[in-house]
């Protein structure tokens, strides 16, 4: 039975994941430059070692929550071969699951749009949701 392993992170109170083989690095919230013009979802631009890396706010892009400030608990995650961060409430741990471990997300289990939902895991305490970063990525309209 094949495994996989997620880095997950918080937002509004829900747990969710990545597989962690497509996160690069994880680091505290940057210096971060206003985009005008951009969606709502795009918190602004960092300088990451020389590259210039867009911001997304996850929790805006999930539907889950209105911009919020930044804390000591802001983390940014960034993806693997793409020059964006999503910006998380906290991060977690690294969770291991069977790949016969991940079910369908339950009608109303969320508030999450289905699209960015790959499945959940139930852990001993809470459920986790694992996300579809290309979805995220992929360009919302608004």
């Amino acid at each position: 039975m094949a495994t996989k392993q997620y880095v997950t992170f918080s937002i509004d109170g829900y747990l969710l994941g990545l597989d962690v083989l497509r996160v690069q690095e994880i680091n505290r919230f940057l210096d971060i430059t206003p985009a005008p013009g951009a969606p709502a979802y795009v918190r602004g631009l960092v300088n990451l070692r020389g590259q210039t890396l867009t911001v997304f706010d996850l929790g805006i892009r999930l539907g889950l929550a209105a911009r919020r400030p930044l804390t000591e608990e802001s983390h940014n995650v960034v993806l693997k071969q793409q020059l964006v961060g999503l910006l998380v409430d906290s991060i977690g741990n690294i969770v291991q699951c069977d790949e016969a471990g991940i079910e369908q997300c339950p009608a109303n289990a969320c508030r999450i749009q289905a699209d960015f939902v790959d499945g959940v895991v139930r852990l001993e305490e809470q459920l986790l949701i694992i996300l579809r970063p290309e979805k995220i990525l992929e360009y919302a309209g608004n």
